[in-house]
């Protein structure tokens, strides 16, 4: 069964947006996929990228194929590709990102340690996606209150 967070709610349920989940595994396996790219795909094919694996090497690399050989199919051309990290930072438990701090930090709130510690990593995720200052950050602080650190 596929996560969506409840500040996902309005389009997760009907994958009309690229959910946290999926964004994590285009982030894990480097592929650039824009909301042009996705809504391009069937409804079949965007639950299959909500479903498919995307965690051992060899899951990464077939996530990142058949996500290429979508966007190639629709589009005509692969879609961007992202630098992918050894050891991302929503898989450290140990340290929370700078721009998580200050952006939790303008909307009053601390982060401990041991809160981050406790969260997933898809939470962490969420938490550092949504705190880039190119995002628009309307779903951080409800992110916060969802995964009780508020």
């Amino acid at each position: 069964m596929a996560h969506f967070f409840q500040f996902e709610a309005d389009f997760a349920e009907s994958l009309r947006c690229i959910p946290m989940l999926v964004r994590m595994k285009l982030d894990t396996c480097g592929v650039k996929l824009k909301l042009t790219h996705w809504n391009q795909f069937t409804p079949e094919e965007r639950q299959t990228l909500v479903t498919m694996a995307c965690l051992t090497p060899e899951e990464i690399q077939a996530y990142r194929t058949f996500v290429q050989q979508l966007v190639t199919s629709k589009i005509g051309q692969p879609a961007g590709e992202l630098p992918t990290e050894e050891h991302p930072p929503w898989l450290n438990h140990k340290v929370i990102p700078e721009m998580v701090l200050e952006k939790a930090t303008e909307v009053n709130v601390t982060i401990t340690p041991q809160q981050w510690e406790n969260l997933t990593p898809l939470e962490r995720f969420a938490l550092i996606k949504l705190s880039r200052k190119s995002h628009e950050n309307q779903n951080f602080y409800p992110a916060l209150k969802e995964f009780k650190l508020i």
